[in-house]
């Protein structure tokens, strides 16, 4: 008796603490975090990129050597991906990836592939191998954290005014009308 006892109390002691971290932190699974600037909205599939501010200056290296600073690209949007060969989340929104090159192709729109591993050579390779037109950069500095904080396939996307407009982690289909939609209106701005 007295063991059940005890255990009774031990759960109303739990429960009493558990109510209190709920009391502390109400919303924490409601609301993003407060340096959130993706939006995903799970119920239309629907996603909402919003403006987040001055694009830090980021400096990626072309195939042929030459350094391209991002904060220097104002006047087209820029469209900016980090993956690795070896990442499954990666290869499997690359097809999407290219096919909304090809459908943007002509208009002021700038596609970043950056290889995390800086590998050239193998990246190159692989957009070969699978028949992607998609220009391989890697990063020639610091990447800074609004930009990666560490997981792959992570893309950023920067308006024409040269601000960082929204970022995505993880996978996606880019082909997807919302997407599609997002992209030109801010192609056409």
């Amino acid at each position: 008796m007295k063991t059940k006892k005890s255990t009774v109390v031990y759960f109303v002691i739990v429960i009493i603490f558990l109510g209190g971290l709920l009391a502390l932190f109400p919303n924490s699974k409601s609301a993003p975090p407060p340096d959130s600037i993706l939006e995903q909205r799970s119920s239309a599939g629907e996603v909402a990129l919003r403006e987040t501010g001055i694009t830090p200056s980021v400096l990626f290296k072309d195939a042929d050597g030459k350094d391209i600073d991002i904060s220097k690209q104002q006047g087209k949007v820029l469209f900016i991906n980090f993956w690795a060969t070896w990442c499954p989340p990666c290869i499997q929104e690359m097809p999407s990836i290219n096919a909304l090159r090809r459908h943007f192709s002509g208009k002021d729109i700038q596609f970043f592939m950056v290889d995390v591993d800086a590998n050239f050579s193998r990246s190159e390779k692989f957009m070969r191998r699978n028949r992607y037109d998609l220009p391989v950069y890697i990063p020639a500095g610091e990447i800074p954290p609004e930009f990666l904080s560490g997981s792959i396939p992570t893309t950023v996307i920067i308006d024409k005014g040269g601000k960082v407009f929204g970022k995505h982690v993880g996978t996606a289909d880019y082909m997807d009308p919302g997407i599609i939609n997002l992209l030109d209106s801010l192609v056409n701005q």
